[in-house]
């Protein structure tokens, strides 16, 4: 891995140690069949941060990249840190209100789409939502500008001739990024994201994966998330290794896609490696030359035959676009689902706390997980323009991740659930992703979503709602009961079952549950107190 003196971890120092280092290698490869090397990557990016002077873009403004993984993804991303201006990727799925929200939270001078990306915008009710941009960079032919902003191309603006005084020499602190949460439980939060901790994603991955410059990374992961751009792709650009860059995930693909390009190493989060398994098993399953992929989370009825389908290691971590990726597992320890490994002692502190009180609970008790960093700028800066939000979320000095976790004997992190997914009956703790693990075993259930609900009745205690999506006609729910109960606790058991069309769900693979809270019981849901079904004691 690079290793830089401290004041040098940006990325921008990153770029320019590798393109000296490996020159015209080749450094990423996309699906359609376009290159860019190191060098290419360092000297388009000086193009392109020079052509956001002469436009105008000064340091400090938001530059929106509203755009699918490609080449010219990388190439605005670099060059408009060079340029000294915040880049700001967006879920590709935004329309209307959505997309509203970031564009007012963020007010970006100019935008970078692609062609079928475009009419996004025309769904934006609000025109002041849009007055603060004033330039349209067009990634492919045939988009349109915005109405009263310029029109550029992006590979034109990156041929400019490059001048010194149109770039800034990154600080370890200065804001490269605002990265967006993906809003699961509320408005989605602009993270503020430091150069060093930028940086830091791909480092504290390719150290922990013992990356070289032989090793070769398929990304399938959006750009616009933590997970493709700054571990996948940054850990490439640390390690100098090769990365062959999808625009989106495919799960029939998925294994074509690794063997073809010879990826030794890849990465999974939510329902991803799980849809993964869920395909046909073919004989070329084990043909590959995968040696380890991060997967996130991991179920306990498919994590080893995953590994033993595909001949890899399957490794967890535990992180978030807030405070980096401060747990890895270690792969040469047993898989243990839900086990994200040991804390990173060089640059975090974690504890397990009591979600009221901020107290640690006891070793093997389930609490809040809150971490904070050793290092400066290598966590968030803060929400942008969300001050309550950022000070609400570092109460008592603590990072507040909204995560349940324990710590074991051992020291190891085993995340159980967001907060608000581990449902509280009968004084149990019940995590609705175990739930949910053990309902998609079911035949007739191709997915499923499960959360916590109040009856009228109940008081206080929650009963548990899964919502069911079926592989083919409903199953029977008695089926689905019976099938529950010799597999889990009889308290997590699902009272509630309700039909579903399809799922909603963040570009990640995460569940959008708050709508379905939000609903709760609804009037098609089958209720096992009400049709007299009884769980064994």
């Amino acid at each position: 891995m690079l290793e830089h003196p401290r004041d040098r971890w940006t990325l921008l120092d990153a770029l320019a140690a590798q393109a000296e280092r490996y020159g015209e290698r080749v450094f990423c490869t996309f699906e359609d069949d376009r290159s860019l090397s190191f060098a290419e990557l360092a000297r388009e990016s000086d193009g392109f941060a020079t052509a956001l002077a002469d436009i105008g873009i000064a340091a400090g403004d938001r530059v929106m990249a509203f755009a699918f993984n490609s080449r010219a993804f990388l190439v605005a991303y670099f060059g408009t840190m060079k340029r000294g201006a915040i880049y700001v990727p967006v879920n590709t799925e935004l329309k209307g209100a959505f997309l509203e929200h970031q564009l007012r939270s963020t007010t970006p001078r100019a935008l970078i789409v692609d062609a079928e990306l475009r009419g996004a915008f025309d769904t934006v009710r609000d025109g002041e939502a849009l007055a603060a941009i004033r330039h349209t960079i067009a990634i492919s032919p045939g988009t349109a500008a915005l109405p009263g902003t310029q029109l550029h191309n992006v590979e034109a603006l990156a041929a400019t001739a490059p001048r010194a005084d149109a770039q800034l020499e990154a600080r370890p602190h200065d804001i490269a990024m605002i990265m967006f949460t993906s809003g699961t439980t509320g408005p989605s939060k602009g993270v503020m994201m430091p150069q060093a901790h930028c940086r830091h994603f791909g480092y504290s991955a390719g150290r922990s994966q013992e990356m070289t410059d032989t090793d070769v990374m398929y990304i399938c992961m959006p750009f616009f998330h933590a997970m493709g751009l700054l571990l996948q792709f940054g850990s490439c650009l640390l390690a100098g290794s090769r990365a062959h860059v999808v625009r989106r995930f495919s799960a029939t693909r998925w294994l074509d896609d690794v063997r073809s390009c010879g990826a030794t190493l890849t990465y999974g989060l939510g329902v991803i490696p799980e849809f993964i398994f869920r395909q046909p098993v073919r004989a070329e399953d084990g043909d590959n030359a995968l040696r380890q992929m991060i997967a996130v989370p991991i179920g306990d009825s498919w994590g080893h035959a995953f590994e033993a389908r595909f001949g890899l290691k399957l490794k967890q971590a535990y992180g978030m676009t807030e405070c980096n990726i401060p747990v890895y597992a270690d792969v040469n320890e047993p898989l243990i689902a839900g086990c994200a490994g040991r804390l990173d002692e060089d640059f975090f502190e974690l504890r397990v706390v009591d979600a009221e009180t901020d107290q640690p609970v006891a070793t093997g008790e389930i609490g809040e997980v809150v971490v904070r960093p050793k290092e400066a700028s290598c966590f968030m800066a803060g929400y942008w323009g969300m001050p309550e939000r950022t000070v609400e979320a570092w109460r008592n000095l603590w990072f507040h991740t909204g995560d349940a976790g324990e710590l074991d004997a051992e020291g190891r992190l085993h995340f159980v659930d967001r907060i608000k997914d581990c449902i509280r009956r009968r004084g149990e703790n019940i995590s609705a992703y175990e739930v949910e693990q053990v309902l998609n075993e079911h035949p007739g259930v191709a997915e499923s979503c499960v959360i916590g609900v109040r009856t009228a009745e109940g008081g206080g205690e929650e009963e548990v709602l899964a919502h069911i999506v079926p592989a083919g006609d409903m199953p029977d729910p008695v089926s689905v009961l019976d099938f529950c109960a010799v597999r889990m606790p009889r308290y997590a058991v699902p009272r509630f079952l309700a039909p579903a069309r399809e799922l909603d769900k963040t570009p990640s693979g995460k569940l959008r549950k708050q709508e379905l809270r939000d609903a709760g019981i609804g009037r098609d849901a089958w209720d096992r107190e009400a049709e007299g079904y009884e769980l064994a004691r």
